[in-house]
């Protein structure tokens, strides 16, 4: 048997859920690596680029709960109980969310950043690395500039990252994403790929992604066997 299961995550740094998604993803992965044991598969994640709201300005005026207003039509009173939801399923996840720090932006650079990031081998530090910043610290993920700093700290060359995204190397790659999202039917994220196979949509329960990756690995040794 092959000895990895690729999975192809469609997500958005600006998604709430995408990070929540992520970590219940990791904890099934967790979950079905410690079932199989030592024949357990290689898990290979890979983003693809998918925007909520491509119309976002790079420097949005005001707090979550008006960008919901003014972006998304959500009444406010509605939108403050939708954030106090989200801060508190990510709360159970071991993800403390920051709506008063957090700066809304175009996240469009943010996706080249992580198509930089793999082709130098490092698109999963990044990704976790941008959520982070975003949902917990209040960094902003939208400038060059603020990117480049991000992109030093997992080790990535400072001035080639602003060089790349200046000169947006990358955004043909962050299209494809978005076409092939398409293809696939994707309208909303997080969405998950497994095998080329199977899909899962949203932040399902980690239980649910074991039991996806079980199926997965279970129906190819009985093809090999």
């Amino acid at each position: 048997m092959s000895e990895s299961i690729k999975i192809d995550i469609w997500s958005d740094i600006a998604c709430p859920w995408c990070y929540i998604g992520k970590r219940k993803f990791e904890a099934g992965a967790k979950a079905f690596a410690e079932k199989v044991g030592d024949s357990a598969p290689e898990v290979i994640v890979e983003y693809h680029s998918y925007e909520l709201s491509p119309e976002t300005p790079v420097d949005f005026d005001g707090n979550a709960a008006a960008f919901l207003s003014q972006h998304k039509g959500i009444p406010a009173s509605q939108a403050a109980q939708m954030i106090d939801r989200v801060t508190g399923v990510a709360s159970a996840t071991g993800l403390e969310y920051d709506y008063d720090a957090l700066q809304h932006t175009n996240t469009v650079k943010a996706h080249q950043l992580l198509h930089y990031a793999k082709a130098h081998g490092k698109q999963v530090e990044a990704k976790e690395r941008l959520l982070k910043a975003y949902f917990t610290e209040g960094r902003h993920v939208g400038r060059v500039e603020d990117l480049a700093d991000l992109a030093s700290e997992i080790g990535l060359d400072r001035d080639d990252v602003v060089r790349a995204l200046n000169e947006d190397e990358f955004l043909d790659d962050v299209r494809a994403d978005q076409a092939l999202g398409l293809e696939y039917g994707i309208q909303g994220v997080p969405f998950f790929v497994i095998d080329g196979k199977y899909g899962v949509s949203g932040a399902q329960e980690a239980a649910t992604f074991a039991q996806v990756l079980d199926q997965v690995w279970t129906e190819r040794a009985a093809v090999t066997s």
